[in-house]
């Protein structure tokens, strides 16, 4: 009798669990939908010109007791001379390392003083230097910043240390199929254009880069005619323009001219579509990526190309939901739009086992096609949207966030004022305009595949496909040239 009750309450408790269960399970199939969108107003900046050409931009918000100040030289590694690729990267890193008077430990150790942290980076486009203090700190921060763009010293040592740490990581990036993917996908959508080599240079690149050549870069585009300040925080502008005043006013521009960088990229054609495979026997899995030239930052489709990307993109996004959730077939897949000066990139990526390589590929393909012939839902457009305006939005509650926010506008001449109409410019995209940009930006038939993993597992499919494959063994990988293969 004890035993049959036992086995009644254990049923009944197991009945209750599925039940619990499959409530769950039927709420997480079905979430709400987005609230509808906040319109918040971000915090309107004040800018000024000063004497010498230094533009500066002053974001007052007071919420927290924190300043962020980023120097933004608007010349970033595409002015790498053809046979220095990674010397401007190079360059910005090691302001930080050493000025004329003082080391990079004295450096490291004023900062740390403050409380504060400084850095020197360089990307597509610019390079720049970034000090976060409290409020309190700020004067002293801008003098260590300050210090540090006008005087660095370069000194051999340092250099050399650069190019160690550098040389090192390049081992270990080699070793990974994703790095080696996107590093190869630049070339095949910029070929020998400015915008193909690695931001950070190559294996080959690095040893040639010299003293003389760092001082060049910086002599050549660290002028206050190529910057921007922009101060963003608990700071009112009159103190924000009195510090640039103080440590940027008598900063001269040099008596040469600032050179003109005319940037021509191929466009993506049906004609130029390639297919590489790169063949690394040792890598445990394949990394797809589906990748074409897209839009500048000013492009009139800028609003149009985010909202694209974003159903394609994220946990929800359309190529996660079909290679991830529908087939498991990957951990995550992914897509990015990557908008510059002159021209910018598109990427559909995923890592995969490499049996499943050429199956990726093709799925990633079909979904970029559908986005410009399918149906596209109010419900799934007005989630995917939720997603960008949520990801904007936290990336504006910091200062540095804000700071980067309008530093990217100014550095590409958009209007400051267009970051209080994100919100509503996102949400004005309808269905046909996403639809026009994927089939006008993002055609398939001009689309170029790089895959890299263990060829034997996948390229008899992926021959299938596309029967022009360029098989290179990553042993014969050139990142220097277009072709992608040593001579």
């Amino acid at each position: 009798m004890r035993n049959s009750a036992l086995v009644l309450i254990l049923a009944t408790g197991i009945l209750v669990l599925c039940a619990i269960s499959t409530a769950a399970q039927t709420a997480q199939a079905t979430p709400p939908p987005p609230t509808a969108p906040h319109s918040t107003i971000f915090p309107k900046p004040v800018e000024k010109n000063l004497p010498n050409g230094l533009r500066v931009i002053v974001i007052p918000r007071t919420e927290m007791p924190l300043v962020t100040a980023q120097l933004l030289i608007r010349s970033g590694a595409e002015v790498d001379p053809a046979n220095l690729a990674g010397v401007t990267e190079m360059a910005a890193e090691l302001l930080t390392r050493g000025t004329t008077t003082k080391s990079a430990t004295q450096i490291a150790e004023a900062i740390e003083a403050l409380g504060g942290t400084l850095n020197g980076v360089a990307g597509w486009d610019a390079a720049t230097v970034t000090t976060n203090v409290m409020s309190t700190q700020i004067r002293p921060a801008m003098e260590v910043m300050a210090d540090v763009v006008r005087n660095p010293s370069f000194k051999d040592e340092e250099i050399d240390l650069a190019r160690r740490q550098a040389m090192s990581g390049f081992r270990n990036l080699f070793a990974t199929p994703g790095t080696v993917a996107r590093l190869a996908a630049a070339r095949v959508v910029f070929g020998d254009s400015p915008y193909g080599h690695s931001v950070a240079g190559t294996p080959e690149s690095l040893p040639r880069i010299k003293r003389d050549d760092l001082v060049n870069i910086h002599s050549t585009y660290y002028r206050p005619d190529n910057a921007i300040l922009v101060i963003g925080g608990d700071i009112k502008p009159a103190d924000g323009f009195a510090l640039a005043e103080k440590y940027f006013g008598n900063w001269k521009n040099p008596q040469s001219a600032l050179p003109k960088l005319q940037i021509t990229t191929p466009e993506s054609t049906t004609n130029g579509r390639r297919v590489v495979v790169i063949d690394q026997p040792a890598a445990g899995q394949a990394a797809v990526l589906a990748v074409r030239t897209a839009i500048s930052r000013d492009n009139p489709d800028y609003f149009r190309g985010i909202v694209a990307n974003a159903v394609l993109s994220g946990y929800s996004g359309r190529l996660n939901w079909e290679i991830r959730v529908k087939r498991g077939l990957s951990y995550g897949a992914s897509s990015s739009l990557d908008m510059r000066r002159s021209t910018g990139s598109f990427m559909a990526s995923a890592q995969t086992k490499n049996q499943s390589g050429a199956e990726v590929a093709s799925l990633a393909l079909a979904e970029i096609g559908k986005l410009a012939t399918g149906d596209l839902p109010d419900s799934e457009l007005s989630t995917r949207k939720a997603s960008l305006l949520g990801g904007f939005a936290r990336g504006m509650e910091t200062t540095n966030g804000i700071v980067n926010q309008f530093a990217s506008l100014a550095m590409y001449g958009v209007p400051l004022d267009e970051i209080n109409r994100y919100t509503a410019n996102v949400q004005a995209v309808k269905a046909a305009d996403v639809k026009a940009f994927a089939a006008s930006r993002l055609n398939t038939a001009s689309t170029s595949v790089v895959i890299v993993g263990n060829a034997k597992d996948f390229l008899p499919d992926l021959k299938k496909q596309f029967p022009d494959v360029e098989v290179i063994p990553v042993g014969e990988l050139d990142l220097n040239s277009a072709s992608l293969r040593k001579k």
